[in-house]
């Protein structure tokens, strides 16, 4: 199974696309970082952020996405930003047909680890030692994204994987496709 593992953010999303194959050692496939330019506008750095999700997910054919849920201490206006990246994220996802699944940060500690409380270099170690890395992966923001990959990859081990709809909210059988209407 491949999942892409997401930890958004409007000025850095990190991805990571993890093949975890039947009695075999997860492997990362590929990772990187979108970053948008801190000079140009909201709505061009939203752009370019689903450009690049969406290519990501075209040329990766993952068979799920996860994605890091928000969890905020910051400014109002960070916290919208950051929202509306999420949110075009959802959407290449959504677009896509793949499954999205949701994790909220001590989710994924607590997954990885046993503890929700982990830290930041617990959090590595795992990583590097679960992926069968030499190296902790860097920046941050890509470690975060495979940790994502991980939890969800250990998540449908451990429960069966649930059926997930297009816009990430458990759900027991698979959505109905969404109509869009127009008014007259």
């Amino acid at each position: 199974m491949i999942t892409l593992g997401i930890d958004p953010g409007l000025a850095d999303t990190g991805w990571a696309v993890v093949d975890s194959s039947p009695g075999e050692t997860p492997r990362l496939v590929s990772s990187g970082v979108v970053q948008t330019p801190a000079a140009a506008g909201l709505p061009d750095r939203l752009g370019f952020i689903y450009r690049r999700i969406s290519e990501i997910l075209s040329s990766h054919r993952a068979d799920s996405v996860a994605v890091e849920e928000m969890f905020f201490l910051k400014a109002a206006h960070s916290v919208r930003a950051s929202l509306q990246a999420r949110g075009v994220i959802l959407l290449a996802a959504a677009q896509s047909g793949m499954p999205v699944a949701e994790y909220n940060p001590r989710q994924v500690k607590s997954t990885l680890t046993g503890s929700g409380a982990a830290s930041k270099g617990q959090m590595q170690k795992m990583i590097q030692r679960l992926l069968a890395l030499r190296e902790p992966l860097r920046p941050d923001d890509v470690a975060d994204a495979a940790a994502i990959a991980l939890c969800h990859l250990r998540a449908g081990r451990m429960k069966g994987l649930r059926v997930l709809d297009r816009i990430g909210s458990r759900s027991p059988a698979p959505a109905a496709p969404l109509r869009e209407t127009t008014r007259p």
